[in-house]
């Protein structure tokens, strides 16, 4: 993957192969499209984890969370950040970029798993 930089300060939009828009990225948070915080994102790789902390993919430049289809769980991340408050999110959203071919080794998760923020990680511990 080539290296990119996301400007912190500007929403950078998530999209699927498709070019539905799925998200945005505000900061290290990614919130859905009615404004819900829904996870966050760490590291130069723009690792991209769900609200209970579940490593899913990571970003690419064109907006999709991409992972290789073959690949090992990750355990939680046990320092995600607290819940973050709802956000007004622009009723406007850019055109899609071109999405390249991701060979068949990588999977956008968001074509596979539309749902993957919407439920709790089947590696959340039980509660007692």
């Amino acid at each position: 993957m080539r290296k990119f930089v996301i400007d912190p300060e500007k929403p950078f939009f998530i999209f699927d192969t498709r070019g539905d828009a799925h998200g945005v990225k505000l900061g290290p948070y990614l919130y859905d499209m009615r404004g819900e915080y829904i996870g966050y994102v760490r590291g130069e790789e723009y690792d991209v984890y769900t609200a209970s902390g579940e490593w899913i993919g990571n970003l690419y430049p064109d907006g999709r969370i991409v992972r290789k289809r073959n690949y090992q769980r990750r355990p939680l991340d046990v320092n995600r950040p607290a819940p973050q408050p709802r956000i007004r999110i622009t009723a406007r959203v850019p055109l899609p970029p071109m999405a390249a071919d991701l060979g068949f080794d990588k999977v956008d998760v968001l074509e596979w798993d539309d749902e993957i923020f919407q439920r709790i990680s089947d590696l959340t511990p039980d509660l007692d």
